[in-house]
């Protein structure tokens, strides 16, 4: 996967690095991540656009840690052969603010929630969800609990 990232009122670190580290580590945890053809938009962001973009897309009125706006259905990535033209997976956006907090909150770094998010958002556009059911949560959780692993990051919902 390729990811187009864009860094906005974020502090200054290597937030580029750890897109593509989370990215690779998510589609080593979930193949269909891993196609070349696939384009992921990743924008690092104030609290602020992500309120507008909440409020625009998901008729939210607050900001939120991170969004996910698939472009493509889980069928089609699942069909979506590995040659061929770039195909968009899909845009994720991450709040600056509200991720330091929760970072603060978890007493664990911001790269470390950052990464999080990436790969919650990462397994968003492959389809995965955790809103239907628990079953749903729980199997979204285990996934993104063993990704994480392979970046060397604990448990995030270990303390449930």
């Amino acid at each position: 996967m390729q990811l187009d990232i864009d860094i906005e009122d974020w502090p200054s670190g290597n937030w580029e690095a750890l897109a593509e580290r989370a990215a690779e580590a998510a589609g080593e945890g979930e193949p269909r991540l891993a196609n070349p053809r696939l384009v992921t938009s990743v924008l690092f962001t104030s609290d602020a656009e992500v309120h507008v973009l909440n409020r625009e897309w998901r008729k939210r009125d607050k900001p939120t840690n991170v969004l996910s706006f698939p472009m493509l259905e889980r069928t089609d990535l699942e069909s979506l052969a590995p040659e061929g033209p770039p195909e968009m997976l899909g845009d994720i956006a991450l709040a600056h603010e509200t991720c330091a907090r929760e970072a603060a909150e978890k007493g664990i770094t911001l790269e470390a929630h950052a990464a999080h998010l990436i790969v919650h958002g990462l397994l968003h556009l492959a389809g995965h969800d955790h809103v239907d059911s628990d079953e749903q949560a729980e199997a979204m959780e285990a996934l993104e609990t063993a990704i994480l692993a392979k970046l060397g990051i604990a448990d995030p919902y270990g303390d449930r």
